[in-house]
């Protein structure tokens, strides 16, 4: 029997339990540097993770290094706590730091390059995913993705298309994945065969950063802009809020409830 102490430190651990790539991808040109699957920090966290039901994964966005992505997790771990999530929150940190990307004239060329890793990504996550299943196979699994996180996702299910019922559920947190990605002859089908509940994409007219790469052209009409664009699958559902900017600390602010 796990001990109170055990499972809190479970929920609150000292270090913030991640998954990692870093430095698995050249952050100038997406080329790969590493064959590795993934890093865990600290081991120890994930050997105990059997002893929860389930737990939710966040996966941070574009222009995160290091501690940034780890300030992410924070945030996800404290918010969904706040709202009674009784689980382990931890985070998956990839090489989304890409050169240059504040500068106005290399926006295009950072954001493709960005895309290029999250995708890559994709083969490393689902190993992981797999790799849970199988030590754990009756532990239910979350994702929570923000901007280009939601990259990471849909291409990572794109991999476990075979897997049915494998995730319990999706979060897509002002994602950067094009409006039509839901559609069943796009992610659709995939998603509504890889996750158990439902597919949620917390989407904002208001995202000013969404707003502007859809209108200078930077990326294809984002689906945490304005929304779903034509045909969904059954176990997708979309809700409009507020959020005071593009920031994860802001679209959590604004999560009314979880799961």
């Amino acid at each position: 029997m796990t001990s109170k102490s055990a499972k809190k430190n479970l929920l609150q651990p000292k270090r913030i339990p991640r998954v990692s790539t870093r430095g698995f991808y050249d952050l100038r040109s997406g080329v790969t540097l590493k064959k590795k699957h993934y890093d865990l920090y600290p081991k120890k966290f994930f050997e105990n993770l059997g002893q929860y039901p389930e737990f939710t994964i966040m996966i941070h966005g574009l222009q995160n290094n290091k501690t940034g992505a780890l300030a992410k997790f924070k945030i996800a771990q404290n918010r969904l706590q706040q709202l009674g999530y009784k689980h382990p929150v931890i985070g998956f940190s990839y090489d989304s730091n890409v050169k240059n990307a504040h500068i106005k004239s290399h926006e295009q060329r950072a954001m493709k390059i960005g895309k290029i890793i999250a995708r890559k990504n994709a083969v490393n996550f689902a190993k992981f995913i797999l790799d849970c299943r199988k030590q754990n196979p009756n532990t239910r699994i979350r994702l929570m993705g923000h901007s280009l996180g939601s990259e990471v996702i849909v291409y990572t299910l794109d991999k476990l298309k075979h897997k049915k019922n494998i995730l319990e559920a999706v979060y897509f947190f002002g994602g950067s994945i094009p409006a039509t990605s839901i559609h069943p002859k796009k992610f659709g089908k995939i998603l509504q065969n890889t996750v158990v509940q439902r597919i949620l994409n917390y989407y904002s007219p208001n995202d000013e950063v969404l707003k502007y790469a859809y209108e200078t052209g930077i990326t294809e009409r984002p689906i945490g802009y304005l929304g779903k664009e034509g045909k969904v699958v059954p176990k997708y559902v979309q809700k409009r809020v507020r959020p005071k900017n593009h920031r994860f600390v802001s679209y959590a602010a604004v999560l009314p409830s979880f799961p």
